[in-house]
């Protein structure tokens, strides 16, 4: 309808949001002001509510709803689960930190990212590996491969794994669905790159000094591990997503479903994350460095997305982009991802993608081609490690690796030294061989 169509300077704060995200951090002084989650909320609010006001003034008040409630209130929750569960397994120890030892480490970070999200995984394991390495002179190019191949490469599987795809299965993707249809990629991608790092360390290690090799075995702790019983809650929160849903519950699906009904899963959420807190013991968050600050961040920043991006979706699904081939997806939702946030420019593809015809006799996904599903989760997920700001859990590994006073590459250093020579030849061999 013409009451309905967005003009294009709506979008200006959608990008504002982004830029802030991507370009503050980077300022002098105004990276500090930036760091304080309170800060962040100011600019979410002084973005988003005059873009709530708007759409609700011309007619599109259910719009507005409908993303803040039932898709940012469950995008939050989710994490937030995931977040508390892992955060209440502390694992202890330090290993002898051979190359074979840390891609082990690796490797269990990358089954387990998909079942368990890329944070949970990257946030469960990271002090264990900052612990096991602490002797060793060159450490920072494991701690970025432990961001693409933990953080980033491994939550391919589910719509746990990433917020991209939980944002797809929130669109109407089956839950199995990644797991049913992009197991290759997962592991081609995760192959090339436990087998890179393996060499990559190796070589380094015959670098290392001596004395730090000895350091190494004489301080070799056994693991330890507390905390088990969030290990039953993260299974709660994975059944939760699974069961909990109009697919199983038909009535959460019904148009005129009242909103707690709608919101059941999430209200499970927020029991299980109750649960979570108060059977942890106090000295087990201790121990593990708990803090709620970068989920915190987290809900601060995509509360200004979310309320943004709204129009923006309603304008590129009037203004389709000229993307049409899947390959293109790959990379056009890989660009926007390693820039500026994996989980909005999916949803930005997938309503491009909305908009293009579905083959005969080919089974939608989420309203759209199974090819641009694929396409456009990989370039989501496997792109969001290109730079530091393209995923959330990145930012948060950067962070305790400096707090363990590990020299971590700037943000342009780790596209020069890292990702462009790196990663980007993985994903495009990946791409050559499976999506086109």
């Amino acid at each position: 309808m013409l009451e309905h169509l967005i003009p294009a300077w709506m979008l200006i704060p959608f990008v504002v949001m982004l830029l802030c995200i991507a370009v503050l951090p980077l300022i002098p002084h105004v990276g500090e002001w930036w760091e304080h989650n309170l800060h962040k909320l100011y600019v979410s609010l002084i973005l988003g509510v005059p873009v709530a006001v708007w759409l609700c003034c011309n007619g599109m008040t259910h719009d507005i709803e409908h993303q803040m409630i039932y898709d940012y209130v469950p995008f939050i929750l989710l994490l937030m689960a995931l977040f508390v569960t892992t955060g209440g397994i502390c694992i202890r120890g330090d290993l002898k930190a051979t190359p074979m030892t840390n891609t082990v480490i690796m490797a269990i970070g990358w089954f387990l990212a998909s079942f368990m999200g890329t944070t949970g995984a990257a946030m469960l394991l990271i002090r264990l590996l900052l612990s096991t390495i602490k002797q060793r002179k060159y450490k920072a190019h494991t701690v970025l491969f432990f961001i693409a191949i933990v953080a980033n490469c491994g939550g391919l599987l589910s719509p746990l794994g990433d917020p991209p795809l939980f944002l797809l299965f929130q669109k109407g993707t089956p839950f199995t669905w990644w797991l049913q249809n992009m197991v290759f990629e997962w592991l081609i991608t995760g192959a090339l790159l436990l087998i890179i790092y393996y060499v990559v360390d190796l070589y380094y290690y015959k670098k290392e000094p001596l004395q730090n090799i000895r350091a190494d075995v004489r301080e070799a702790r056994q693991l330890r591990i507390t905390g088990l019983i969030n290990v039953f809650w993260l299974i709660c929160v994975v059944l939760c997503t699974m069961f909990i849903n109009s697919t199983y519950i038909p009535a959460m699906g019904e148009h005129d479903a009242p909103w707690y009904l709608k919101l059941l899963r999430e209200w499970c959420y927020i029991l299980i994350i109750a649960a979570s807190w108060f059977t942890t013991k106090k000295a087990v968050r201790v121990n593990n460095n708990y803090s709620w600050t970068p989920i915190l961040e987290v809900a601060c920043v995509f509360l200004g997305i979310f309320a943004t991006m709204t129009p923006a979706l309603m304008f590129l699904q009037q203004h389709p982009l000229p993307v049409q081939h899947a390959w293109e997806f790959v990379y056009c939702t890989g660009a926007l991802s390693a820039f500026l946030d994996n989980a909005p420019t999916a949803m930005v593809f997938h309503a491009t993608a909305t908009t293009l015809p579905i083959p005969e006799g080919v089974e939608a996904v989420a309203g759209i081609a199974p090819e641009y599903m694929k396409a456009i989760s990989m370039g989501a997920v496997f792109f969001g490690s290109l730079t530091y700001i393209g995923n959330g859990p990145n930012f948060m590994v950067k962070s305790i690796a400096e707090q363990e006073g590990i020299d971590m590459p700037s943000f342009f250093g780790y596209m020069i030294k890292f990702s462009l020579i790196v990663l980007l030849p993985v994903y495009i061999i990946t791409q050559v061989l499976l999506i086109h």
